[in-house]
């Protein structure tokens, strides 16, 4: 019987190991799965590439996992922000490695991933700094109809850390409005995907027509409860269920 359910955080984050790469959802807070986070950075895998559409906010999350000093490199495209501060500090003493990537590149890189495709050409960039590799060469380019393209390869992931509103046994995941952002397309991009859920249900009680990730993309799946709003921000009320 497939029951891709998890007793808990720290099983279904077992086998990440050192020098992995992880990429984590979220669009800045939307989405961001802090208890995965949380989990990984109590797990204690090192020497971690991460994958994320920011470099964290504040001193939580991502921003937590780089203070612990876990990542050796992130592959981003908003590294710097109001509270970037912990990014900030490890980039600037030379104990972070930056790819700096637009988003929309971000993106399609990631789906290339999970498609199949072994690159692909597009404008963004093209003319720029980003238009080189990490090792400072030229990428490729090429003149399409006109028009000026760089080239550009995939994002493969170990695993990948995301959060989505429900899902059941098998793995299929629906998503609450914005927070679904990078999280379909990590879930296909990686090797191993943990998705944190706030409902477990049971099978056939998703609409098939509204299921975004099937399970074939899934590992495993954490239930976790919602996080409370209160006038001081948002407090974590996270617990670890078995269903």
């Amino acid at each position: 019987m497939i029951n891709k359910i998890s007793p808990s955080m720290t099983e279904a984050l077992s086998t990440i190991q050192d020098g992995a790469t992880v990429l984590i959802g979220g669009f800045g807070t939307a989405g961001i799965p802090i208890e995965l986070i949380n989990g990984l950075i109590e797990q204690g895998a090192r020497e971690l590439t991460v994958v994320n559409n920011n470099a964290g906010n504040g001193d939580t999350g991502l921003a937590a996992l780089l203070k612990a000093g876990r990542v050796r490199k992130i592959i981003c495209s908003f590294p710097r922000q109001a509270d970037s501060f912990v990014f900030d500090e490890l980039y600037r003493s030379g104990k972070l490695e930056l790819e700096l990537v637009p988003q929309g590149n971000l993106a399609e890189r990631l789906r290339a991933a999970g498609a199949g495709v072994g690159a692909f050409f597009t404008p963004t960039g093209f003319g720029t700094e980003l238009a080189k590799n990490p090792d400072g060469s030229a990428k490729e380019t090429r003149h399409i109809h006109g028009k000026d393209y760089v080239l550009e390869y995939p994002i493969y992931g170990d695993v990948a850390l995301i959060k989505a509103e429900a899902g059941d046994r098998w793995g299929n995941l629906i998503y609450r409005k914005a927070a679904r952002n990078f999280g379909p397309v990590m879930a296909m991009a990686a090797k191993f995907t943990v998705a944190t859920v706030h409902r477990i249900v049971a099978l056939g009680e998703l609409d098939p027509e509204a299921i975004v990730t099937p399970g074939i993309h899934v590992s495993k799946i954490v239930q976790i409860d919602h996080v409370a709003t209160q006038a001081g921000g948002f407090k974590k009320t996270a617990s670890e269920k078995t269903p």
